[in-house]
């Protein structure tokens, strides 16, 4: 009689070069998995939202972390939760320590962190907190109040815009 519990070499050998490559592929995927899990463990850490007021944008951009990446947000944008995975995606493929935070700009305190399971790996969440057409200028005067609008700064503090997700070449120099 045979153990079942133990595999044969021949079982072993059987194992072609494609599933090797397939197994190894899911090993893969589990690996990518966890460094995103904890990329997302940050947002689940997050229990306060921080003001965001018409003074904040001149302090982030004198003072602020670099590289950094807000993204400008509204409890219904359709398109701002995957705008901000498709951000936090490049984040964690290329490596780097980054201040990623989402800016909700229609609700405050809990009403916003309610909305914090959509923005994971979000290092801080902020919510404007006064007149968000006064605000919303104080961050660009151009801005015409379309979701999701994307700032980028670079580590010498360069800012790049974008409504949407940004290019390939606006992560590429903004991560550089």
């Amino acid at each position: 009689m045979t153990s079942v519990s133990k595999p044969s070499q021949a079982l072993a050998n059987e194992l072609s070069v494609p599933r090797r490559a397939w197994l190894a592929a899911v090993a893969g995927i589990f690996i990518t998995n966890g460094a995103i899990a904890q990329s997302q463990h940050a947002s689940a850490a997050i229990k306060k939202v921080v003001p965001f007021d018409k003074s904040t944008w001149p302090r982030l951009l004198r003072d602020g972390p670099r590289p950094a990446a807000y993204v400008f947000t509204t409890t219904y944008c359709p398109t701002c939760p995957e705008a901000f995975e498709a951000l936090n995606d490049a984040v964690v493929a290329a490596h780097k320590k980054v201040e990623l935070a989402a800016v909700v700009m229609d609700v405050t305190g809990a009403r916003a962190l309610a909305h914090a399971h959509h923005y994971a790996g979000a290092t801080r969440i902020y919510a404007f907190d006064g007149f968000e057409p006064e605000i919303r200028q104080t961050v660009d005067p151009k801005w015409r109040n379309v979701t999701p609008y994307i700032v980028l700064i670079d580590r010498q503090g360069a800012v790049q815009r974008s409504i949407g997700p940004p290019s390939a070449a606006q992560l590429k120099a903004w991560l550089a």
